[in-house]
């Protein structure tokens, strides 16, 4: 493959709809990003009365323009030669009617003494508000934790977005905590990693503050799940190696004790990644993972939860609501996709990271750029379906190694081709 040099667009040109109103989106802050050298602001502007907007570009290399909208951000990725782009925002309001919770889903295990309790936590936000409105004030999304729990990393995902290290706020009550990111029309996801002390036994007492589709507990075969008199959970009586209980179509009002006993850790995909070394610390990740995990230091540890959990079955959810969700936290293909070459980057608001690594490029549903980005976006692409076809049993584990360290390679050289527009590879 070959990278084709660009010569430097000089300033780019754009405009912001705001698709809450089909109309223009004048008075928007709009800035230039840099991805190189320290990723700082590079130049800004406002859009006019007709949502358009010119950006000066003074260096060579990609960059993000970020958009700031009724004070939430939002993202495109621009690559050396672009000369225009379309950014969509929506207006904004502290509640928005049409939000809902998709699913909890929680991965549990021992750590390797069986004193404590490791727990990676997901939440599934849909939005389908109508006009589309983004849910964003001081507490767009509000959940709560057991009490005693020590909070160890956190992110979260924008619909077509990218992973964003989001750290939780602690309210008045014990345990209950909000996120402060914006809920953008479509599904955004929340995650965060925390642990419990253990004695052996612990009891989790779930309290979702709005109805909840689907409720899903997964841990090691070797522990102990014991249901309270009253909580609604069903065994999913499929192959894994491990066991999973749901609750479905939840109530915030409804009771969903349970109690997890004995240690356990879940298993890996490989004991070996990509490149062929040994993995790392983190359950449930492989080399990839690893490798997206240092890119983003704490911002989301542990970011694959429940890797090695076996073939996803219907994951479109068509004939289980579950499935959906399984395919996701089982695969491996939420916040981050692959490992490789990573940047990190102050967006300006709220000192969040956004971490802009191999596989966790923005979706080939983003409006595309000339140049680079097409070859960016065709990476992506590759490496989802190259995890795809691992997942279902189409490629050996010596394959999908050797087949995704290629693409990796690739992948950093593109990222890195900023520092040098006639680099090749």
């Amino acid at each position: 493959m070959a990278l084709s040099s660009f010569g430097l667009a000089a300033s780019i040109t754009g405009s912001v709809t705001n698709k809450t109103t089909n109309k223009p989106s004048g008075g928007d802050d709009v800035v230039l990003i840099r991805l190189s050298q320290g990723m700082q602001e590079s130049t800004r502007t406002k859009t006019d009365a007709k949502g358009q907007f010119k950006l000066d570009v003074p260096e060579p290399g990609m960059h993000l323009i970020r958009v700031t909208h009724d004070k939430a951000n939002y993202f495109r990725p621009v690559t050396e030669g672009t000369e225009s782009v379309e950014v969509e925002v929506y207006s904004a309001a502290a509640k928005v009617k049409g939000i809902t919770a998709e699913a909890d889903v929680m991965r549990i295990q021992s750590d390797e003494s069986g004193k404590g309790l490791r727990v990676v936590e997901n939440f599934f936000v849909k939005n389908e508000s109508t006009p589309p409105m983004t849910q964003f004030g001081e507490r767009p999304f509000e959940f709560y934790l057991p009490a005693g729990a020590i909070v160890e990393g956190s992110a979260a995902l924008s619909p077509g977005g990218m992973p964003v290290q989001a750290s939780p706020v602690p309210l008045t009550d014990v345990g209950h905590y909000a996120f402060v990111f914006p809920i953008r029309p479509g599904e955004t996801r929340f995650q965060i990693t925390y642990k419990l002390p253990y004695s052996g036994s612990f009891t989790f007492a779930p309290k979702p503050l709005m109805a909840t589709d689907t409720i899903a507990v997964m841990m090691p075969k070797s522990m102990t799940f014991k249901a309270g008199a009253s909580a609604p959970y069903q065994a999913v009586t499929e192959e894994l190696a491990a066991q999973t209980y749901v609750a479905r179509n939840v109530a915030p009002s409804q009771p969903l004790e349970f109690t997890v006993s004995g240690a356990g850790q879940l298993p890996r995909d490989s004991q070996t990644g990509a490149a062929g070394g040994p993995t790392g610390p983190q359950p449930g990740g492989g080399a990839a993972a690893d490798a997206a995990n240092a890119a983003v230091g704490s911002a989301a540890t542990d970011t694959r939860p429940g890797g090695g959990l076996g073939t996803p079955i219907d994951p479109e959810g068509n004939n289980d609501p579950w499935a959906k969700y399984k395919w996701w936290i089982l695969g491996g293909l939420g916040l981050v996709l692959a490992g490789g070459a990573g940047f990190l980057l102050k967006n300006g608001s709220g000192g969040a990271v956004l971490p802009v690594a191999a596989g966790v490029i923005p979706s080939a549903s983003a409006t595309p750029v000339a140049g680079g980005n097409a070859l960016l976006a065709a990476l992506k692409d590759e490496l989802f379906a190259l995890e795809t076809d691992r997942l279902q049993g189409k490629l050996s584990e010596a394959d999908f190694a050797s087949q995704k360290a290629a693409l990796e390679v690739v992948l950093r050289r593109a990222l890195a081709r900023g520092d040098s527009a006639s680099e090749s590879v």
